[in-house]
Order: C-alpha cells, then structure tokens, then sequence
C-alpha cells in the first residue's frame, strides 16, 4: 500500500515537472514585448558601438596596439573576425559601419531575421578581434542579439510589419521560438546576476561597505561624479554598495516566482540603470535591464 501510494507521489511529481518544463519553453507566445527589446537592443548596440568607434584605428589599425597576430595566437582556436582581413583603415571603417548600418536595420525591424543574425554575428567578429576589450556590455550585448535570432522579433513596431500590413499577410501569431528567446532571456538574466553576485562577494570592499566608494573615485568608466555626495556619509557608501548586492540577488531568486516576477522585472527598469552608474557600467546596466522586459508584462502581447 506504502509502495503504490510513493509511485503515485513519484508520478504525479514526474508529470508536474514535466508540464512546468513544456511550459516554460515550449508553449507559444506572443512577440509585441520582443519586438521592445529590439528596439532597445538595437539602440544599445550603437552606444555600445560609438565605445569602440573612438579608437578604432588606434586598437585594430595596421600600426594599431592589437596586431592581428598576436591576437590571433592569443583567443581560441575556433574564433575568427572578419576584421582580420581589414589591413588598411579604409577597410577597417568599411567593415564597422556595416555594423552599425546593421544595427540600425536591426532597431528599425527590416528583414529582422536576416538582420538580427547578421548583427549577432558581426558584434561577435568585433568581440573576437579584440576580445581582452569586451566587458559586460559587451557580452550581455551578443546574449540579447542571439536571443533575437532565435525569437521572432520583427513582428510587431518594425519596418517588416508595416509591409506584411500592406501585403495582407497574417504575421504576429505565438511561436514556440518565441517562448524560448523569452526563456533564455529570464535564464541569462539571473545567472548574470548571480555571477555578478558571487564575483563581488571575494572582494572586501563589498562586505565592508567601500565598493561604491573606490568605484566613484576611479576615472575611466566614471559617467556620473558621486563622490560629493559620498564623502558626506559613510553610511549612504555602505548602503549603495550593500544595495547592489541585495538587489542582485532579488533578481537571481526572485525573477523565477510568479508572484514576485513581475515587480522584480519591473523595479529592474530603474534599478539596474543606477547599478550600472554605480559600477562604471552604465551600459551594462541598461542591458540588464533589456533582458527582463518580456516579464514586467508592460506590453500587451495579447
């Protein structure tokens, strides 16, 4: 009797887990709050291109401080960028303005699945031409161009929905694919901020309040000067530092419970902007903050 009563428990158990599974990635929906974060994506990758556009010549040029050899023996075997072939500046400019023409199709929505694949795989060929210059940024900007690819992004507030109208196709259905971009955003979103989380934690100067401190006062980086203000109180420096590692890990647990997610999505639209000034990270903040737009439930994927 014990037996089949434990069989039961281990079934029903079994099949719960399974329908949360199928759910989770499999059930179709809707891409109107995919289709924001194109938008935003395709804006962050031009800052995020403008970052790199200053120094260009001076970085991957042919006099440049990152010659293609020494780059080359130095990453992965499997990596390859199609600016190792640039061997003059002209060639060079050619090769990062068709990225950012890409990444300016991509924000507008024409040809979206050609264009959100084509930018996912230029950012990585720039990554890969100088991949000890990436930072966080950089590396949540290639999670969110790949997590459009796989999702259908350009059916709603884009150039190829507006065609698709004046065509009478029917576009704008719930996919599967879509699910699963909008899965992998929630899954990247708390691993990264579990990581962030758990790196932070081997410093000091984050269980002891300083973090924000010795951040403030380093240059490079620095896009708001909060050092005034922190000079005034030890106790606001200690809260700040304090507040980053809390609110990371909300988001690593909270994100997963449907009671806490969407104000947790939410709340991150604002929150995570002010984490990246306080870390130097300005536009890794706004990243963060892309990723969790699906789940704040603002758009109406009805």
């Amino acid at each position: 009797m014990g037996d089949s009563k434990s069989a039961s428990a281990e079934q029903i158990a079994e099949g719960v887990l399974e329908q949360t599974w199928e759910k989770y990635w499999f059930l179709p929906a809707a891409s109107r709050s995919l289709a924001v974060v194109r938008i935003v994506t395709g804006i962050l990758g031009l800052l995020l291109c403008a970052t790199y556009g200053t120094d260009l010549s001076d970085w991957f040029g042919p006099q440049g401080w990152l010659p293609i050899d020494s780059i080359i023996a130095w990453r992965s075997s499997f990596a390859y960028s199609i600016f190792d072939v640039c061997e003059r500046n002209t060639d060079l400019s050619v090769a990062f303005y068709g990225l950012v023409f890409l990444f300016t199709l991509l924000t507008i929505g024409f040809i979206t699945p050609v264009t959100s694949l084509l930018a996912a795989l230029g950012w990585a060929s720039l990554l890969h031409r100088g991949p000890m210059l990436a930072g966080p940024a950089d590396d949540t900007m290639a999670i969110l161009l790949w997590c459009l690819v796989i999702g259908a992004s350009g059916e709603h507030f884009s150039v190829d929905a507006m065609v698709h109208r004046r065509l009478g196709w029917h576009s704008g259905r719930p996919r599967v694919r879509t699910r699963m971009a909008v899965g992998l955003l929630q899954v990247h979103a708390a691993v990264i901020s579990l990581a962030a989380l758990l790196a932070q934690l081997k410093g000091d100067v984050w269980w002891n309040g300083t973090a924000v401190w010795w951040i403030a006062t380093r240059k490079p980086g620095r896009v708001v000067d909060i050092t005034g203000l922190l000079l005034q109180s030890e106790y606001l420096c200690n809260v700040l530092t304090h507040g980053v590692i809390v609110w990371e890990a909300i988001v690593a647990v909270g994100i997963w419970f449907t009671l806490s997610q969407k104000m947790v999505a939410r709340t991150g639209l604002v929150v995570w902007p002010i984490v990246g000034i306080l870390t130097a990270c300005p536009l890794w903040g706004l990243a963060m903050a892309t990723l969790t737009i699906p789940l704040t439930q603002l758009v109406n994927d009805a």
